[in-house]
């Protein structure tokens, strides 16, 4: 029996990939763009940030993800009450056998839904980030490793302030991208409006990826190959934040308090290779690193007072970055 070709193995994962977003649109309308950043972090390994108001689905659009990948589920809402272990678990008498027992909290999953992480207080939240970062958790004087893949998708409700706690800087940098969530066009909504309001309307997907497929493309964006000159360019666009006067950035440089850090360019890195896999390439394009470098640095670029004010944000930052910052050779 002959082995695939490398090249067979890469056009069967993307079209796999492409019945991926086929099985989710039976169900979800419209949120394609959250799908693929969705697939992006689970083929790169980086948890994401997802703001959006209520009723966009974000919910179902992770879990239904989550079942066409054959992946386990967990969805966590997050309250000012939670306890530490109400997330990671416990330990718990058996009066029966006279011992201690491990009580497994949710986080045991393979995607979890952090729902509304900033409702929960600071300790709470640095339990989930600590998983997201040691992919381990330890319950009393057991470490246990979590399951693989194991990703987080957090929100963040961006209109309600009453009852939240804001997520410190440094925990945020943690999320490989920063997703908004809008709301769906006019067409879409209707159609959205029609599916539920016709009562036979069915919820059921088909699994197309397994966990062995995840790791497999994991292994192809892994090589798949970035010229010196757009690794340079990735360089460039995160220094610029730091140092914007340099690259004539003086308009905006008056409203940036604080640059990105450096897993701004390796998370840019690994997300420009997952897209130029996911647009069926083995090679990334300027393009490729322009489409993700807003998810990226949304919340790696720190604003001050005076752009609150002048009602400048971080996508016209990014924006003028991407204009102003040459691809040097």
């Amino acid at each position: 029996m002959a082995f695939e070709t490398t090249t067979e193995l890469q056009q069967e994962h993307q079209l796999k990939i492409k019945q991926v977003f086929e099985e989710v649109a039976k169900v979800v309308v419209g949120q394609e763009y959250m799908v693929n950043r969705l697939l992006v972090g689970l083929f790169t390994n980086g948890h994401i940030l997802l703001e959006g108001v209520h009723g966009l689905a974000k919910t179902l659009t992770i879990s239904t993800v989550a079942r066409v990948l054959h992946l386990y589920f967990a969805r966590i809402q997050f309250t000012p009450d939670l306890l530490h272990s109400d997330l990671v678990g416990t330990m718990i008498y058996n009066q029966k056998e006279g011992k201690f027992e491990v009580k497994k909290g949710p986080i045991f999953a393979n995607i979890i839904l952090a729902d509304e992480i900033n409702r929960s207080p600071a300790k709470v939240q640095s339990a989930l980030l600590e998983a997201m970062q040691e992919k381990q958790v330890t319950i009393g004087e057991t470490t246990f490793t979590l399951d693989k893949p194991f990703l987080v998708m957090a929100t963040q409700n961006p209109v309600e302030n009453e009852g939240t706690y804001q997520l410190p800087e440094a925990q945020i940098d943690r999320f490989m991208m920063k997703v908004f969530v809008n709301y769906p066009t006019k067409e879409h909504e209707l159609e959205i409006m029609r599916r539920i309001s016709n009562m036979g309307f069915s919820y059921e997907v088909n699994p197309v990826l397994t966990k062995e497929d995840i790791f497999s493309i994991r292994g192809e964006v892994n090589k798949v190959k970035i010229s010196e000159s757009l690794e340079k360019y990735i360089i460039e666009l995160v220094t610029a934040t730091r140092k914007p006067k340099e690259y004539k950035l003086e308009n905006e440089a008056q409203y940036i308090q604080f640059g990105a850090s450096p897993r701004a360019s390796i998370n840019m890195n690994l997300a420009a290779k997952a897209v130029a896999f996911m647009n069926g390439r083995d090679y990334v394009l300027p393009e490729d690193i322009k489409e993700i470098a807003l998810d990226i640095m949304n919340h790696r670029i720190i604003l001050n007072y005076e752009a609150e004010a002048d009602n400048v944000k971080t996508a016209d930052i990014v924006k003028a970055l991407l204009s102003k910052v040459p691809i040097t050779k």
